[in-house]
């Protein structure tokens, strides 16, 4: 009672302040707990289930993707006991490299029609010992479509989002390649948005005084960008790749990054590229053409030699 009085007597004003006290916390709040979130180094990577969607054949597909609780460090685990998916497995296709933090829509696991109430199982045993599952169902919470997708990749909701149709991709070149260590290759992709949809967008700068969304936000437009999907070391790239993990710091060249501006395609919508392996060894080299709601991608697995 005596709350409301004391409200009651102070009008719009105290209203306003209360206002502007709670959106402060909030973002303090939200940026301690980031805080207490944010490790460079040290943390395991989680496997994540997506969902599931079906197929106009009345098979399913298991959507699977990945948290690396760390900002900076990129994990490797070889398929095997550490990195297996059961039954059936240990490899369906899952990757071995892991970019930091959140990577969504990784995979699909093609399962028959009468599945039923059958689970896949994706099992990750990091370096750092914590080991981690990931439980793949068709439980009807799990349903997904092309809006379910739009929304977790950083699109938001709209109307012309309904319409919109994922970007073409072609990867010239064979699908398998040799070459040594040191020796620089070219990759060249074509990739189109045909419809436009959805309407490019900026990322807005950096405003403190902004609660953290519970969604991610990401820059709209056509991107391309090659990363390691399967590999033990690093691979260096030229020119660097804008990410395609949620960087949503400034200034990390990160389609989440908070004044991000999805730049204009190169002529003819090719872009060219140089990989260069440092190690020897089996990589795969993913390539991702993002409208900024849907992505199209395209593997290339690489034997690398002395």
């Amino acid at each position: 009672m005596r709350t409301a009085g004391a409200r009651s007597a102070r009008g719009p004003l105290a209203l306003v302040l209360l206002a502007g006290l709670l959106v402060g916390l909030t973002a303090q709040d939200a940026n301690a707990q980031r805080m207490r979130r944010a490790y460079d180094s040290g943390q395991e990577v989680v496997p994540a289930y997506e969902g599931w969607e079906q197929n106009e054949d009345g098979s399913f597909n298991l959507v699977f993707g990945t948290l690396n609780r760390n900002w900076e460090e990129e994990l490797h685990v070889p398929i095997g006991p550490d990195n297996a998916i059961e039954p059936g497995g240990p490899d369906h296709g899952q990757p071995t490299w892991f970019l930091p933090r959140r990577n969504r829509f990784l995979f699909r696991i093609r399962v028959p029609a009468d599945f039923g109430d059958k689970e896949l199982v994706w099992t990750l045993t990091s370096p750092n010992g914590e080991t981690k599952r990931a439980y793949g169902t068709l439980l009807p919470d799990y349903y997904m479509d092309n809006n379910v997708r739009m929304a977790n990749n950083g699109a938001g909701v709209s109307g012309e989002l309904f319409k919109n149709v994922g970007p073409t991709l072609e990867v010239h070149g064979e699908s398998t390649r040799k070459v040594k260590v040191g020796q620089p290759i070219t990759l060249t992709a074509v990739a189109h948005d045909e419809d436009g949809l959805p309407t490019p967008r900026a990322m807005r700068p950096v405003d403190p005084a902004r609660p953290t969304s519970l969604t991610p936000i990401a820059a709209r437009g056509l991107r391309l960008s090659w990363f390691v999907y399967r590999g033990g070391v690093p691979v260096t790239f030229d020119p660097v790749q804008a990410k395609v993990w949620e960087d949503t710091r400034a200034n990390s060249n990160s389609p989440w990054g908070a004044g991000w501006e999805t730049p204009e395609p190169p002529p003819d919508n090719k872009w060219v590229v140089q990989a260069t392996f440092s190690e020897p060894g089996t990589y795969v080299l993913r390539c991702i053409a993002h409208d900024g709601g849907l992505g199209t991608y395209q593997d290339v697995t690489f034997v690398v030699t002395e």
